[in-house]
């Protein structure tokens, strides 16, 4: 989202984290902007028996649990680290002493606003209205249309199968039992177990 250099000269620090840290929780205050450098983060709600909702899964190079930045409320959702990772901070108040020196950074935060807006109406559309054929298969094909957690070379879909369960909020036995339906229908490809979106569509069919 921003680069390093911008970030440590407005004084960002490194911190690692291990595998199922938490970074933050869910209604926690906010003193810092985060941004992934290296490693796995999952945005997450989770609910009172522990079922986890994953909001996004944060990839290298992103930011994860800005609105509170700009809005003065609670964190929205808890962030975990999923394996062993690097994440880079800058303090709020300097984070919004950067965005009014620059109207382009703002401009960009504004646009990744409104994408994953835009994500979350369908994420959401997609849960109460179709089966879960439509809720994966809808998943899966903006996953490779946003070129998000695939590979672009082979189209290898780099969520778990469980991971896809918690984001859409299915049981994971019904994601397996989807995803190979399917792969009958050659929608996506399995081997060794991993799962590849190649001719996947919007609409199953």
């Amino acid at each position: 989202m921003l680069s390093i250099d911008l970030l440590l000269a407005w004084g960002a620090t490194y911190k690692k984290v291990a595998r199922n840290e938490i970074i933050f929780q869910e209604g926690g205050i906010v003193n810092f902007y985060y941004q992934l450098v290296h490693g796995r983060v999952r945005w997450v709600n989770i609910d009172e028996e522990g079922k986890e909702f994953i909001q996004m899964v944060v990839e290298d190079g992103e930011s994860f649990g800005e609105i509170p930045l700009f809005d003065d409320g609670a964190f929205a959702a808890t962030a975990i680290a999923d394996e062993d990772s690097t994440i880079i901070r800058l303090h709020k108040s300097h984070f919004l002493a950067l965005i009014q020196t620059d109207r382009e950074i703002l401009f960009a935060f504004t646009k990744l606003f409104a994408e994953r807006l835009r994500f979350r109406f369908m994420l959401t559309k997609e849960l109460a209205l179709y089966s879960p054929e439509h809720k994966i298969s809808s998943l899966l094909n903006y996953l490779k249309q946003s070129k998000r957690h695939t590979c672009p070379e082979s189209n290898l879909i780099k969520l778990t199968r469980q991971q896809i369960a918690d984001m859409t909020g299915l049981r994971v036995e019904t994601v397996i039992r989807t995803i190979r339906y399917l792969c009958n229908k050659g929608k996506v490809s399995i081997q060794k177990g991993k799962v590849y979106c190649s001719n996947i569509s919007l609409l199953p069919g």
